[in-house]
């Protein structure tokens, strides 16, 4: 049945931590999934939060301890002493116990890796932790199922059975010789259909798509996406098989990429928190709030150049904030589509020209609509011709130029293997709108001075 926290839950709960009652606590909290216990964690202060912890066996507090928040997971960690923390990383499996490992000071890592009683388990962690963060050796895990391709079945049922009390699922048995090297697969159902005494090698399917250990977590991403797979095997510079990877994996680093992304898409140059500090926030924010006031002021610059115009036409400045408003939204809209394209690998493979004529060719589509609507709006309230046709031609020109920078910028930082998602929100909203100024002033000279 579904736990739904509620507050009178909650409230009754707090008075029992608050009277010591253990057993009424675990009574409560014991039977819950991890999640649940982790949604509990997350709304009470940190003192009730170690009674209800400290009540729980070290499997099931070590998967509500995943389940946390990593801010939440942080502050807790840190009230925990090493021995602790070491008996929860017990029961994790590496790739999870890494996680936690790696959210520890630099000083606290070593400390309580050492207090890890399986000693294999440590130094397995060990190797995960000496990996770059965003590659496969750091995302994976090295708990799997392997077998020999020289084994009988039989042998490969006994070392499976061993194997199977450190994963927790099953999703593939893997092949790898002598040396370890990762040959294929063999199903369970092969298995099943031969003798015990049938060799592996006569039965496993040859080859399996793998990654190497240092494969950025873009590229794995993309593979389970594009062969539709749970589980991916790594493998070092030797083609030996060290590890998985599996599709829950695969979606944490997915949700992580994108807040990462909708953060720099916001103009928010690092990845904060809601529960940091003043500073760390104002930081991460300043850098672009900055961008955009030194694009604000080169817009001054421009409106202060054609200063004569708006004597000549007052009436000009009415429509400024609607044609970089309309430059700024067409870049957006355009970039955007050319993130997620490139983010998610569905970019059709025209060159950089055709994608940007393509993109001209909407942008003269909306820009002529748009500026059709303007011009009737003009007439209908009786505006000067020299306004009108400013407004329409550079609402149109300005609509071309956002659709084809829109999708140049974003095109152009990922061939330069810099993050696309940088080419849209402030960057694209301030060049646009200095552009656009520049094309209605521009306009609005000529269109006065052929008119007049």
């Amino acid at each position: 049945m579904q736990f739904e926290l509620t507050n009178e839950f909650l409230e009754t709960l707090k008075e029992d931590i608050a009277r010591f009652d253990r057993d009424t606590v675990s009574a409560k909290v014991g039977e819950l999934y991890p999640a649940d216990i982790a949604e509990i964690l997350d709304e009470v202060n940190l003192q009730e939060a170690q009674f209800i912890f400290r009540l729980l066996e070290n499997e099931q507090g070590s998967e509500v301890l995943m389940e946390l928040d990593e801010d939440v997971r942080e502050r807790f960690l840190a009230s925990l002493s090493d021995e602790e923390i070491a008996e929860f990383v017990d029961e994790l499996d590496t790739d999870d116990a890494a996680d936690i490992i790696q959210e520890l000071p630099e000083e606290r890592q070593d400390e309580v890796l050492e207090m890890v009683e399986d000693e294999e388990h440590s130094e397995n962690i060990s190797e995960l932790l000496s990996y770059e963060e965003g590659t496969a050796g750091a995302l994976m895990a090295k708990e799997l199922i392997k077998v020999n391709q020289n084994w009988t079945i039989l042998r490969c049922v006994r070392e499976m059975r061993k194997q199977a009390e450190d994963v927790d699922k099953v999703f593939t048995v893997y092949v790898v010789s002598n040396d370890g090297v990762l040959l294929g697969i063999v199903s369970l159902k092969r298995m099943l259909l031969n003798t015990e005494r049938t060799i592996i090698k006569d039965i496993f399917e040859e080859g399996a798509i793998s990654v190497k250990t240092d494969a950025k977590a873009e590229e794995i991403i993309k593979v389970f996406e594009k062969y539709d797979m749970v589980v991916l095997p790594v493998v070092d510079n030797q083609d030996r098989l060290v590890g998985r990877i599996t599709v829950d994996d695969v979606m944490d680093v997915v949700r992580e990429e994108t807040s990462k992304d909708y953060q720099m898409l916001s103009g928010i140059s690092e990845d904060i928190e809601t529960t940091d500090s003043v500073w760390v926030m104002s930081r991460a924010r300043l850098p672009w709030l900055l961008i955009a006031m030194l694009g604000g002021i080169v817009g001054a610059m421009v409106i202060a150049n054609y200063e004569d115009e708006l004597k000549l036409s007052p009436q000009m400045a009415f429509f400024i904030p609607l044609v970089v408003a309309m430059g700024g939204n067409v870049g957006i809209q355009s970039s955007a589509l050319i993130v997620q394209g490139l983010a998610n690998n569905t970019l059709s493979k025209d060159g950089m020209v055709k994608r940007i004529l393509k993109e001209l060719m909407v942008g003269l589509v909306n820009g002529l609509a748009c500026s059709l609507v303007l011009l009737a709006y003009s007439w209908i309230f009786s505006y000067p011709v020299a306004l009108s046709l400013t407004i329409g031609a550079s609402l149109l020109a300005v609509i071309l130029f956002a659709a084809a920078f829109g999708t140049f910028m974003p095109l152009t930082l990922h061939r330069m293997k810099i993050d696309p998602a940088l080419a849209t929100g402030p960057f694209i909203t301030t060049s646009n709108d200095i552009i656009g100024l520049f094309f209605y002033f521009m306009i609005g000279r000529l269109m006065y001075t052929l008119v007049i």
